[in-house]
């Protein structure tokens, strides 16, 4: 049986997305609805500015509950904020019948995280034919568009099973 397109994860987000961003309040909705569905996600508070196959923009604002003991953001946070655009860019551009998930992740911090702080991240979705791997880039930047954290995330994708 031939699967719904909506019934891809992604496009279900991309669908959601493309209800609530254009009103008010709507990228704050979708956001809010994302950290219920993925609640560590939701634990940052990351709010989706952006999101389209491929490109995904999320912020997250210096707060308390994200800072480390350096008054600085923690950098789990920064780690949870790379994977969640990285998660966003790779899904929402994934076809019906195709999953994926992270087998890997790593960072390197550049500078104190400080500030709202924004992450960027841009790929093209590969043509899935069977299992593979594809690494996805994620870069963090501060107000002042300093580069706080460089994420590579490596996501394995392949056809789910009918």
């Amino acid at each position: 049986m031939a699967q719904n397109n909506m019934d891809a994860p992604g496009r279900r987000l991309a669908g959601l997305w493309e209800r609530l961003a254009p009103w008010p309040g709507g990228t704050w909705l979708f956001s809010r609805m994302l950290g219920f569905m993925v609640p560590y996600t939701g634990s940052i508070g990351a709010h989706v500015r952006r999101l389209e196959p491929g490109h995904a923009v999320v912020t997250v604002r210096d707060r308390r509950s994200v800072r480390n003991h350096l008054r600085s953001v923690h950098a789990i946070a920064l780690v949870n904020l790379a994977e969640v655009a990285s998660g966003l860019a790779m899904l929402v551009g994934m076809p019906a019948g195709v999953r994926g998930i992270v087998t890997g992740l790593s960072i390197e911090y550049k500078k104190k995280a400080r500030g709202t702080l924004t992450a960027t991240c841009r790929t093209t979705i590969p043509e899935v034919r069977g299992r593979m791997e594809s690494e996805v880039t994620a870069e963090i930047r501060d107000t002042a568009e300093d580069l706080v954290a460089v994420a590579t995330v490596r996501w394995r994708l392949e056809p789910a099973p009918q």
